[in-house]
């Protein structure tokens, strides 16, 4: 069962079936966030096991590591599957500031991912519902829970600000 919460059909009903734990946890990734975006887009995402348990991290590297792959989703992929042993995710979460691009939403299509949570929509480049949904492609064989809209003020809040700063600086 897929979920995504836009802005039109979003209730306090429905904000407040996240579980206690997504908060905490969207909470944490928010301030490694901060520290990131010191120097990339303030991206920072989280893969937990069955039992809640974090076993991968990441944040974006693009700029420090002049890598195209360097997506935060992607580097808490290559993480986790080390600590897994395992390339299949279908019991884990993800969870994100920003909803994964296509070429993340991919990778967690291809990983099996069992749910990807993330805060802000991405009208322009989102994979799972804000541009297209890949989840729900003909060509994709996995069917992942994708729920949006966990702290989605304070996670836009803090990329608009970073693309603010960006522009004053140049």
């Amino acid at each position: 069962m897929n979920y995504i919460f836009k802005k039109e059909n979003r209730t306090e009903a429905s904000l407040n079936n996240f579980n206690a734990e997504h908060i905490r946890w969207m909470k944490f990734i928010l301030r490694q966030s901060k520290k990131v975006g010191e120097i990339e887009l303030p991206i920072s995402a989280v893969i937990l096991d069955e039992r809640g348990r974090c076993i991968g991290r990441g944040s974006n590297k693009r700029n420090v590591n002049s890598d195209p792959l360097g997506h935060a989703e992607l580097i808490a992929l290559r993480q986790a599957s080390f600590m897994k042993n395992d390339w299949r995710f279908n019991e884990c979460s993800l969870i994100t500031i920003l909803e994964p691009c296509t070429m993340c939403a991919s990778a967690l299509i291809q990983a099996r991912m069992g749910r990807v949570i993330y805060g802000a929509l991405d009208e322009k480049r989102g994979g799972l519902g804000g541009s297209i949904d890949l989840s729900k492609h003909k060509s994709s064989h996995h069917k992942m829970e994708v729920i949006g809209g966990i702290l989605e003020k304070e996670c836009r809040s803090e990329i608009k600000l970073w693309f603010k700063k960006l522009r004053n600086q140049i």
